[in-house]
């Protein structure tokens, strides 16, 4: 009997022996890493098969900055071909890397995405807000039914001073020192204000025909979409139609062409158009497109919503051959009234009611579509940092 109990026990010894022994060597396996100097000092990667490899140092620079994570956990396969899947996969997380990292969000370490706006990140200022253009550092925000644009500091949304005589200010621009806008009555204004000046009333500039509703910049001269179209030149004060045809309601400037979203007929069109506003290529997107955006290579164009109703839709156009790329829709897309806004990694799309709906620009990612309380959202802009709304008849300034 205890001859048996004693080989037992023996067996037993040897079964928690081996056990432990395959334990440590699994460990031992898993803590091995491959060492190599980088820049002067020793690199360990997680990688077993790129030891001595003369492009180690790269591949421990694509490891650390997020743009591989290896064929394993263990393994880079540093021997194997790369496929059209697995480049793309890439190329995609190199840029993202480099927007959140090169951010002014990420200098200031703000890592998280908003999910509201709640009320400490409003700014009561009064009226009906329309417009907000930022200038770098302040906000300038217009309020369509009092005549009236506002400065606000960006930094904490403390009002800095009113200007007033703009006749139903509706969009702002900012350019060469000034802050332009039009007045949405008809005929529409031109007026511009010097932010160099103490407060007081706009400056006028020149009378527009028809209702003046955007406003986009060329580096020299100024256009204005609706009603027609028209070409502001700030040297001669000269304003010059756009030619027939095309009734431009939007406009996107990419660096070298301006862009319009047509508005003469429901069927909807983006043109490219050279310097005089001539058409050098037709894109046909999709019904009542709304107000451009360009993003550094692609032109956002909402679409699809007008007030018969129908599915809203975002057409993602490549402004080096005029191809729509993509169609978006869901994340929330509802009707758009306001301007878009782009902070050098996301696009915002306000929905008229009381929603934004957000996408990361280098892979149309959806982010999700966030409530912003009362208040049907005009326009938006950004200034680096954060997303600005205009929460339209709440008289409510918001930052997201």
């Amino acid at each position: 009997m205890n001859s048996k109990l004693s080989v037992n026990r023996r067996l037993i010894k040897f079964e928690i022996l081996t056990l432990t022994l395959v334990l440590l060597l699994t460990l031992a396996n898993n803590l091995r890493a491959d060492t190599g100097a980088c820049n002067g000092g020793n690199v360990t990667v997680p990688f077993l098969d790129v030891a001595g490899n003369p492009f180690f140092c790269s591949i421990a620079a694509a490891y650390f900055s997020g743009l591989t994570n290896g064929t394993s956990p263990t393994t880079y396969s540093p021997n194997d071909v790369v496929t059209r899947e697995q480049m793309a996969a890439f190329i995609s997380r190199t840029l993202n890397q480099s927007l959140k990292r090169g951010s002014r969000r990420a200098a200031l370490r703000q890592w998280w995405k908003p999910q509201r706006i709640p009320e400490t990140a409003k700014t009561i200022l009064g009226g009906d807000l329309f417009a907000v253009e930022s200038d770098g550092a302040d906000l300038w925000v217009a309020d369509f039914p009092n005549g009236k644009v506002m400065r606000v500091r960006g930094s904490d949304g403390k009002l800095l001073g009113t200007w007033t005589g703009a006749d139903h200010p509706r969009a702002l621009l900012v350019a060469e020192g000034r802050i332009y806008g039009t007045g949405g009555s008809y005929p529409g204004q031109l007026f511009a204000i010097d932010p160099e000046q103490a407060p007081g009333n706009v400056i006028s500039l020149a009378t527009v025909e028809g209702t003046p509703v955007s406003l986009a910049f060329d580096g020299s001269r100024i256009w204005i979409g609706g009603s027609g179209g028209h070409i502001f030149d700030p040297q001669t004060a000269i304003v010059n139609p756009i030619p027939a045809g095309i009734c431009p309601l939007g406009f996107a400037y990419d660096g070298t062409n301006m862009w319009a979203t047509g508005g003469c007929s429901p069927e909807g069109k983006l043109f490219k158009l050279d310097s005089s506003g001539n058409v050098l290529q037709t894109i046909n997107i999709g019904k009542s497109p709304r107000y451009p955006l360009f993003d550094g290579a692609n032109i956002w164009v909402p679409y699809g919503v007008d007030q018969l109703g129908g599915q809203a839709a975002l057409a993602v156009v490549r402004a080096s051959t005029g191809t729509v790329v993509a169609t978006l829709t869901g994340n929330g897309l509802g009707q758009s009234a306001g301007t878009m806004a782009f902070d050098g990694e996301r696009i915002l799309v306000p929905n008229y009611y009381g929603s934004l709906s957000l996408w990361r620009a280098a892979d149309l990612a959806p982010l999700g579509t966030f409530s912003v309380g009362p208040g049907d959202v005009h326009g938006t802009c950004s200034d680096g940092v954060n997303f600005w709304v205009t929460l339209g008849s709440s008289g409510k300034l918001g930052r997201f």
